[in-house]
Order: C-alpha cells, then sequence, then structure tokens
C-alpha cells in the first residue's frame, strides 16, 4: 500500500506509522524513541482549524521549531500571527515533554542566523525533576481537547478563574477576564463585527471549508464529531459552522461562559509566538481542572476589529486571542499529522 495525496497534504496508511520512530535522529542526548516522544507531544498542540502548521528540524544538540509554509491560512490569517500563535502552543509541549524526560530546556525564541527561518531553538540546559505542577499539566497533554459542544450551565468558580490568570502570567502574557455587562456586550458586538465580515470573504470560506466536514483518511482538519452542533440564530455568542451536525431540541449554547481575551504585553512575532506558550499552559491549566475550551478568534482575525478589541483593552495589552470557558461533555481527539511528516531534513527542507 502506496501512500496517497489530499489536496497538498500527504495522507499515509496507518501501517506506515509504526516506522517513525526509526526516522527520528536522536538529539539533546536522547533516543530515537524519547525525541519521537517530544515532537509528538509538541504535534498535539491546538491550531487554526486544526492545520498544524509546525515543521521540527532535529540536530544532535538542538531541536528547531519552523513554520509550515504548506500549513498556512493566507485568508483567514494572512500575516501568519495565528501561524506563530499555534506554533507558540506546540512550543510549550515539547518543553513539558522535556521536562518530563528530566532535562531543562533552553529555548532561544526568534534566533535568525542561528537557525534561519526558524521560529525557536531548543537546546539541553542540563537536568531538572519533574515537580507535581507541571507533572500535571503534561499529563494533561494527550487529553486537551477543543471542544465546540454547548456547555452545562453552571459558573466557573473564582479559583480556577485564578489558576487560568496565573498560568498566563508564568508564561509572561495575560489573561483579562471578560466579567462586566458593557464588556461582554461590546466583545459580542466585536465577534459579530468580524464573523460577518469573514463570512462575505469567499477565500476565508473556502478554508473553513477545506478543512471541515467529511475529509476521509486526512490527518488534519476538525471532523463532523469534534464540530459541534450546527450554529443557531438564537445563540448567545457568534460561533463558525464547522459542519457539525443540527442540534437536538434543547441543546443550545450555554447563556453565559466564561470568556477571556488571551493578551501579550508587546506586538509582532516575539509577542505571538510567547502568547502561544501561555495559550497552551493555560488550557492544560483548565483541562487539570475538568473545564472545556474553545475559540472565539474572529476579532483578533480581522484587523479594523482588532484594532478596535486593543482599545477597548486600554491599547497597552496586544490582544492574542479569545477563548470561551466552561463545563462541557467529552469530545473526540482530532486527527493529527504522523511525526515523520514534521520532520526536515537536517541541511533543507523536505520537497
Amino acid at each position: 500500500m502506496t501512500a496517497r495525496t489530499v489536496g497538498r497534504r500527504r495522507v499515509r496508511p496507518r501501517h506506515e506509522e509504526v516506522k517513525d520512530m526509526a526516522e527520528v535522529p536522536e538529539a539533546l542526548g536522547l533516543a530515537s524513541e524519547q525525541v519521537h516522544q517530544v515532537l509528538e507531544a509538541a504535534s498535539l498542540a491546538p491550531s487554526v482549524h486544526n492545520t498544524q502548521p509546525w515543521r521540527f528540524r532535529v540536530l544532535p544538540d538542538r531541536i528547531e521549531l519552523h513554520p509550515d509554509p504548506c500549513h498556512r491560512l493566507p485568508a483567514t490569517d494572512p500575516d501568519d500571527r495565528e501561524l506563530r500563535l499555534s506554533c507558540g502552543a506546540a512550543l510549550f509541549n515539547m518543553r513539558l515533554a522535556l521536562q518530563g524526560l528530566g532535562l531543562r530546556p533552553l529555548v532561544s525564541m526568534m534566533p535568525g542566523q542561528d537557525a534561519p527561518g526558524a521560529l525557536a531553538i531548543v537546546r539541553r540546559g542540563g537536568t531538572m525533576p519533574l515537580d507535581d505542577e507541571h507533572r500535571a499539566l503534561l499529563k494533561a497533554v494527550p487529553r486537551r481537547r477543543t471542544n465546540r459542544r454547548p456547555f452545562h450551565e453552571a459558573p466557573v468558580d473564582p479559583r480556577q478563574r485564578h489558576a487560568l490568570v496565573r498560568a498566563a502570567e508564568l508564561e509572561r502574557s495575560w489573561l483579562h477576564l471578560v466579567s462586566s455587562r458593557e464588556e461582554r456586550a461590546l466583545l459580542k458586538k466585536f465577534v459579530q463585527q468580524a464573523h460577518e465580515i469573514q463570512l462575505h470573504d469567499k477565500t476565508v470560506q473556502a478554508e473553513l471549508a477545506a478543512f471541515t466536514g467529511q475529509r476521509p483518511g486526512a490527518n488534519d482538519g476538525i471532523p463532523p464529531a469534534s464540530a459541534g452542533v450546527r450554529p443557531e440564530l438564537q445563540d448567545e455568542w457568534v460561533f463558525r459552522n464547522f459542519q457539525g451536525p443540527e442540534r437536538l431540541p434543547g441543546k443550545d449554547y450555554e447563556s453565559d461562559p466564561l470568556i477571556v481575551v488571551l493578551c501579550s504585553f508587546y506586538d509582532g512575532p516575539l509577542g505571538e509566538l510567547q502568547a502561544g506558550q501561555a495559550m497552551q499552559r493555560v488550557l492544560l491549566a483548565a483541562t487539570v481542572r475538568g473545564l472545556s475550551a474553545s475559540f472565539l478568534s474572529q476579532p483578533v482575525e480581522v484587523r479594523s476589529v482588532r484594532e478596535q478589541l486593543r482599545r477597548s483593552l486600554g491599547g497597552i495589552l496586544v490582544p492574542q486571542t479569545v477563548l470561551r470557558l466552561g463545563f462541557s461533555t467529552p469530545v473526540p481527539a482530532t486527527p493529527r499529522r504522523p511525526v515523520s511528516e514534521l520532520l526536515m531534513e537536517p541541511k533543507g527542507c523536505r520537497s
């Protein structure tokens, strides 16, 4: 059996995936199987439409994180902001996995000439024990899901909110809780405004359609089982239509989820990569506490609306993504590309 191609993406038969570990070089003093474990954890990060826009170059003294130009969304994410956010999330998972193997990761972000085109280099910085907090986060990596289903009408208590804010602070970012009635009304307006702009953009809608619905054999995108139910007019918040099933009577979305805006303290690629690590730490902290999360990212994807949102936050903080949090029923994992497809050759990119 040979591999086949879906769009621009190669789909491997399942039996080929067992060969992945043999294709991963040793690095950082780790065996091939351990490096595979680290990269597999990194690949479980969230990304827009589950595009998985990352690649890795593995060398004896380092692992480089690169963007994958074949998994960009040029209409939805023309400046690659969310691509770098997703790669930051993958970087955080990589750090956790290395800590789980007893290593202290030394991270250089936006390394420039040290690794042309790379977003980050991870080197070995000695050894370190894994504390209880990081152990819990590491265990949450394979359990974290983007949950697009309706949530229960149950509040997120103050202790859990504090834990999420602290998670962002530990990664040098800020989690703004949208709490007042006025703030919620304004953010709803921004989500609606951006959603309408994207709804009338044929290229944005084409990208959404390309990564959703029934796509047999695909190892990226959002299958119907992970899509949530289809939006309806009575919903309090505007959700994207990921081509999920029609909802059953009485299965409306919740009226009062916890809405948060994850912000960086500075703009540009470095701020986005830093915020991506904070985003993932927040999502894993939520998973540890039994919370579900999904994205309302429309207002940060449309530049004019993002600027309005930034001004509403005081003009200093840079909004990077909007999250909806609460309690819901479990959802299945979305597909992932095998690690072998994420590897770059030591001296160049695979064609």
